[in-house]
């Protein structure tokens, strides 16, 4: 059996981190590997993953340096990197099945917003298009990838923000990412409190300056 490592890097989640694990919990029943790294959560997090996850690693806050200390640990042939705002349900079977039977060696998934306004199905729509288009995943859309690239490509870079769409354009030279046809469903939370005209506006215009040079230390104090 192919094992897969879901990692998932936390900061007080206590509020999300439970029903992120609870449907992982077949996956772990079949061999699958849970990791959780958390950043130094002050909110009862680690006292809510109980007995849900096969590691609990502590480090130092930075979600780049969280996940590469997850894979380090991890034992999976594949890595997957889950965020706790994000339900992936039992799509291991879809992971494995489509990855296994491709010439790729990571892809991400498709991606649902929670809530259930229209505009949410257009908003979705247009992340999953720009990511078929450009090969570039984020990390709401659940990133996998093979432990051997990863290695490879010497994992995330340590940087403050856009640590997934760095990551994207360095497995992209190698290969083109599959896009598997199952959804995980991640938290709409921030376009409901924050607008989401200005959610859209804010995101667009952060990848933009980011791909144009700006420093993601820089761009880590405008996202906050």
């Amino acid at each position: 059996m192919t094992k897969i490592s879901i990692i998932i890097p936390t900061l007080n989640e206590a509020d999300q981190i439970e029903d992120c694990l609870k449907p992982l919990q077949s996956l772990r029943e079949r061999g699958h590997e849970v990791v959780i790294v958390d950043g130094g959560s002050s909110d009862g997090t680690l006292d809510r993953i109980g007995m849900q996850a096969d590691l609990i690693i502590r480090s130092a806050p930075g979600r780049a340096m969280q996940m590469n200390r997850g894979a380090k640990a991890a034992s999976g042939d594949i890595l997957l990197f889950l965020h706790a705002d994000t339900r992936f349900a039992s799509a291991a079977d879809s992971l494995q099945k489509e990855f296994l039977q491709s010439d790729r060696a990571w892809g991400r998934f498709q991606v649902q917003l929670s809530g259930d306004r229209l505009v949410f199905r257009v908003i979705e729509f247009f992340m999953n298009l720009r990511s078929r288009l450009t090969g570039i995943a984020t990390g709401d859309q659940a990133i996998f990838v093979t432990r051997r690239l990863f290695d490879e490509c010497g994992g995330y870079s340590n940087i403050e923000l856009m640590e997934d769409i760095e990551l994207s354009r360095r497995l992209r030279k190698q290969h083109w990412p599959l896009s598997v046809k199952d959804r995980v469903i991640t938290s709409s939370r921030r376009w409901d409190t924050d607008g989401i005209v200005r959610t859209v506006f804010k995101m667009w215009s952060l990848r933009l300056q980011f791909a144009l040079g700006a420093s993601p230390s820089v761009l880590a104090k405008k996202y906050e």
